[in-house]
């Protein structure tokens, strides 16, 4: 087969998300208020007495340690982005951190799940002078947590595109080219590493809000069975999102095709000449920026920059290599 690659020999594989360094500052900025609050929490408890406050300060530190999950991601994501050692960029980091928050939030939904059964089985007496005042403390830190992360306006994800040469245009450029945006945006600009940090703010912040109600009703009707149950539900909730990351991310890191609809304009696009798609794979690379590898064989004798240019207007499309296959009136 006559391969004709339509990269050039060496240009930077940058595949991060638009809002990268700020989504890293607000993660290590909630680290800091989780850590502050986790120290407050132990320290008083230990000071005054209160094993329950010792216990919600432990809590918080894996709610901080999820979180530097995250954070980590994103810096080691952002100082290896030009490493030629990783072949198709680092913008899968987020993505593999996602994952294994969503493993970690599993765990904590069984932890909580289980947690919740033996109290049903044995009953536990409540200090509510003390329990409901920590889970409001505990919902207003998650309060402020969510608003860090999610402040800052909303990032649709848009790729950059690589410097692959004049073939291709650039992204920043206005839209009035017939650029076409990918439909399964979601799918391919979200960054999972962020949405992995608020599920875990998120989550934690539902199970606050459960545990009130559960604790108030207990206090004023004597139900002691409305704690565990609460619990329960909460950890059904926490089940639910984790199901959701381990899909979408694991989907990602097996290099699931991201949109089913791209592909087919993508084999419609080359295929209105007359050319024939043989083969296409098509990934994600990171938040906003998508993968392709196009086998042609072509209806007339043509360059691989001439398909570059029939796909320059899909811009999410921000690493493409083309082969052109020989027809076989040319094979002999």
């Amino acid at each position: 087969m006559n391969t004709l690659n339509a990269e050039r020999p060496a240009h930077e594989h940058i595949f991060l998300g638009e809002a990268h360094e700020q989504s890293e500052r607000k993660t290590w900025a909630v680290i800091w208020l989780c850590g502050a609050m986790m120290c407050a929490e132990i320290i008083g408890g230990l000071l005054f007495g209160s094993i329950a406050l010792v216990a919600d300060g432990l809590h918080m530190s894996t709610h901080a340690g999820a979180l530097l999950l995250a954070a980590l991601a994103y810096t080691y994501a952002r100082r290896h982005a030009t490493n030629a050692e990783f072949t198709f960029g680092t913008g899968k980091f987020g993505d593999l951190a996602g994952f294994t928050s969503a493993i970690i939030l599993a765990m904590i939904a069984i932890l909580i799940a289980y947690e919740s059964v033996i109290r049903f089985l044995a009953p536990i007496q409540i200090h509510f002078a003390e329990a409901i005042p920590i889970a409001c403390l505990g919902l207003a830190v998650n309060i402020a947590s969510a608003w860090l992360l999610s402040g800052g306006g909303h990032h649709h994800g848009h790729s950059h595109r690589d410097e692959h040469g004049d073939a291709d245009h650039d992204h920043d450029h206005d839209h009035d080219h017939g650029q076409e945006h990918d439909h399964g945006h979601a799918a391919t600009g979200r960054d999972n590493n962020m949405r992995a940090a608020i599920v875990h703010v998120i989550a934690d912040a539902a199970v606050s809000v459960l545990v009130i109600v559960g604790l108030v009703l207990a206090r004023a009707f004597g139900w002691l069975w409305m704690d565990p149950l609460a619990g329960i539900i909460g950890a059904g909730v926490i089940a639910s999102w984790s199901f959701g990351l381990v899909r979408d991310t694991g989907a990602i890191l097996l290099d699931r095709i991201p949109d089913g609809q791209l592909a087919h304009k993508l084999r419609q696009t080359i295929e209105s000449d007359g050319s024939t798609l043989q083969d296409l794979h098509l990934w994600r690379l990171g938040p906003g920026h998508l993968g392709a590898i196009v086998s042609v064989r072509p209806k007339e004798v043509c360059t691989a920059d001439y398909y570059r240019a029939k796909l320059a207007r899909y811009s999410a499309l921000s690493h493409i290599t083309i082969e052109i296959e020989p027809s076989p009136s040319t094979r002999a």
